[in-house]
């Protein structure tokens, strides 16, 4: 097992990771009769998305001694109402130095094979943004 969730009541859920004993809530989103107190289940989708690709950049980084500290993502979630489901997920990367364009490619080749954009349905749009400084 990975994980365990338990129901908290007030469309609250207690999720936690077994191996760790780390736990975060996710509460229904406003929009659907929810306070919005925490992550919603799709933003913890559309947030994996990003923490994925950036984690496979670090791979990368890690081993090609690429500084990737203080890289930032930005996401946003689109919900469509019929069927409700999430319909697009913009990430925009903001990297804290100018790369290398052969840098800037191999890091962007690897967030683009991150297991979590090959398992989203392909009728989610995915908008994704790689921004270097000047």
């Amino acid at each position: 097992m990975t994980s365990n969730i338990v129901y908290q009541g007030n469309l609250r859920v207690k999720n936690t990771h077994l191996k760790s004993g780390n736990t975060f809530l996710t509460d229904a989103p406003t929009d659907n009769k929810g306070k919005g107190e925490a992550f919603s289940p799709t933003d913890t989708v559309a947030t994996a998305l990003a923490s994925c690709m950036m984690t496979i950049m670090g791979i990368l980084a890690e081993r090609e001694e690429i500084n990737l500290v203080n890289t930032e993502a930005n996401i946003t979630k689109t919900m469509a109402s019929d069927p409700r489901r999430i319909s697009k997920i913009e990430v925009q990367f903001t990297f804290p130095e100018n790369y290398e364009d052969k840098t800037k490619k191999k890091l962007e080749k690897a967030a683009l094979t991150c297991p979590v954009l090959q398992s989203l349905h392909p009728d989610i749009e995915k908008d994704i943004q790689f921004i270097y400084p000047s």
